[in-house]
């Protein structure tokens, strides 16, 4: 009975096994590393080149007021001061530093709000690319680097991504 059980166990693995083969013979498969695809293309660089010269002045300005504090805590550790003028340097101390967050905040929530723009319409853009590539490519599944544990270097599409995408959007 026992031997039986194992016999008809053996033949279902081999039967499983042998379907599972021609299956993924069948399959012609791709990988491609999204985001690195994505990052280097000459669209998404000219955008962070205009992002960053967009925020520029008022990273310089955050920055300023990091020095003001600087300057302004040093005085006070000086010990060189009336106990009225360092009141007011406090009071100062305090006022700079609700300004200087309050920047930094707005900084931070505007520049998290236009690369969320920036990178979803790229990500659209990037998804049409490689359903493209697939159509062309006669690819049946393509995966992202992330989701894939091993993958042989000739399956990886990224180059040819990057290039229809630089070729599908140039940069103006």
């Amino acid at each position: 009975m026992f031997r039986s059980l194992a016999i008809r166990a053996g033949l279902l693995c081999f039967a499983v096994t042998s379907v599972a083969t021609v299956a993924s013979a069948q399959l012609k498969l791709a990988v491609i590393n999204v985001q690195k695809a994505m990052l280097d293309s000459e669209e998404l660089k000219k955008l962070s080149a205009e992002e960053e010269a967009k925020f520029k002045p008022r990273t310089e300005e955050l920055n300023k007021l990091q020095a003001d504090l600087q300057s302004l805590q040093q005085q006070l550790q000086s010990n060189k001061l009336t106990p009225q003028a360092q009141a007011d340097l406090q009071i100062q101390l305090q006022r700079k530093q609700r300004d200087a967050q309050r920047l930094s905040d707005d900084l931070q929530q505007e520049f998290d709000r236009d690369r969320q723009d920036i990178l979803g319409k790229s990500s659209q853009k990037m998804q049409e690319v490689i359903k493209k590539l697939a159509e062309e490519g006669g690819y049946d599944i393509i995966l992202d680097v992330s989701q894939a544990l091993y993958f042989k270097p000739a399956m990886d599409i990224t180059a040819q991504a990057l290039a229809a995408y630089n070729k599908a959007y140039p940069v103006k």
